[in-house]
């Protein structure tokens, strides 16, 4: 009998494994979250991106307030079976909660951390 899919993955005590997510077209690094099996399982069913919410302790589909889904172009598993890289379409061209192109907007410049990405849209429009 050959294994699921999914027991192949090397979660943490938790349950869980890293997802970084990355523009299919662009190779930008977008955002970074947390997935279990069962999101894991939903994003392959469905199509767009659920991640596991570790502060509401609850499934998360993304966009599911701000309409910015992702579309699952590829699920990769790394070499130590322990990190998740799913290669997506961001809808909207949002995929940070402050507005922004990438959750990764902030750089180390002189000892400090500055925006290098403008927000594209107030959250305050995004979230109501």
């Amino acid at each position: 009998m050959t294994s699921h899919w999914l027991d192949e993955i090397r979660y943490t005590e938790d349950g869980l494994i890293p997802a970084i997510a990355q523009d299919a077209k662009t190779g930008k690094v977008l955002m970074f979250a947390w997935m279990n099996r069962e999101s894991l399982q939903l994003t392959q069913q469905e199509g767009y991106a659920v991640y596991w919410s570790r502060s509401r302790k609850k499934l998360w589909r993304k966009g599911e307030e701000s309409g910015h889904k992702q579309k699952i172009i590829s699920i990769q598993l790394d070499c130590d079976e322990d990190v998740l890289l799913l290669k997506i379409e961001q809808e909207g061209g949002i995929a940070c909660h402050t507005g922004r192109e990438s959750c990764f907007y902030r750089q180390l410049i002189d000892g400090q951390w500055q925006a290098i990405e403008e927000v594209l849209k107030n959250p305050d429009d995004i979230y109501r």
